[in-house]
């Protein structure tokens, strides 16, 4: 090879040298990265609790508080949130408890001194029924659901129990619109109380405030 033809390849080699060095970072670099939000909830982040409006009784023995089912008998629930929005149960009893199956109350006659008038008191509206197919709402322990009179399904009015202890045999003919979260020991110590023949307690059991909250 001659000096000349050496000199032009030895320019040429320098020449590709500097070409590849200079697209070598443009060809490694990588796109950036998009920003992320402000206050963007990552996916792993618990959602947050969906609040219940609870009915929070007050009783002389404890509190009992239990959630509303709307879902379930949806104007059932709206009689007694306007019965207790109005203070329609403060000072009524839980009339006729049954120690192994369910404490019952609500009455408007138990406010006063005849106990033989208990249990035979309504409200303003009679209610019709509502029933559910769901399994979740059969009459088990902590279910709260409407008394009503007689035979009669559309009876309901004012009057409610809780169920102590199973009794799915009371689905389909009593309406349920609650289920207790907090005091089922209350609900327990109140069907122990000493009653007459009559399943009355000798000494009242009153309900000294019923609210509606949300929790």
């Amino acid at each position: 090879m001659s000096s000349s033809a050496s000199g032009a390849m030895s320019r040429l080699l320098v020449v590709s040298a500097c070409a590849a060095l200079l697209a070598g970072p443009a060809l490694a670099q990588n796109p950036p990265a998009a920003p992320k939000k402000e206050g963007a909830v990552t996916s792993g982040a618990p959602a947050a609790a969906e609040k219940k409006e609870v009915a929070v009784i007050k009783t002389s023995l404890g509190t009992i508080v239990f959630e509303l089912l709307p879902q379930v008998a949806p104007k059932m629930v709206a009689n007694f949130k306007d019965l207790a929005k109005s203070h329609f149960y403060d000072g009524t009893t839980f009339h006729r408890v049954i120690n192994g199956f369910m404490i019952q109350g609500g009455d408007p006659l138990s406010k006063d001194n005849d106990p033989n008038n208990d249990g035979t008191g309504n409200g303003p509206r009679r209610m019709q029924a509502e029933f559910s197919a769901d399994p979740k709402y059969s009459h088990v322990r902590g279910i709260v659901s409407t008394a009503r009179g007689g035979n009669d399904v559309n009876s309901g009015s004012c009057q409610f129990f809780i169920v102590q202890k199973d009794s799915k045999f009371l689905d389909n003919q009593y309406t349920v619109f609650g289920r207790v979260l907090e005091g089922m020991d209350v609900v327990d110590k109140i069907s122990l109380v000493p009653k007459d023949q009559r399943d009355r307690p000798i000494k009242n059991v009153t309900m000294e405030s019923v609210t509606i909250e949300t929790r």
